[in-house]
């Protein structure tokens, strides 16, 4: 099984050939692939291992992020 996280896209560029942002989780910020997945600030997405796989709604997003940190794995 696999976990995808939520995240809200802040900026994107391109790095080595390949699409990039940076996406927020939460407090923290991280680098994520957009090649299989492109995005534009503003809106979110779900990244395993650093890549974006789907495009995910606002409200979905909080959603899941409210219940990562009931359970304590967004700290």
């Amino acid at each position: 099984m696999c976990l995808a996280i939520p995240g809200e896209v802040i900026r994107t560029y391109e790095k080595e050939g390949l699409r990039h942002a940076e996406v927020r989780f939460g407090g923290v910020t991280r680098e994520v692939c957009l090649d299989l997945q492109p995005a534009e600030p503003g809106e979110f997405v779900l990244v395993h291992v650093g890549f974006a796989i789907a495009k995910i709604d606002r409200e979905r997003a909080e959603e899941s992020l409210a219940v990562l940190r009931e359970l304590g794995e967004m700290e």
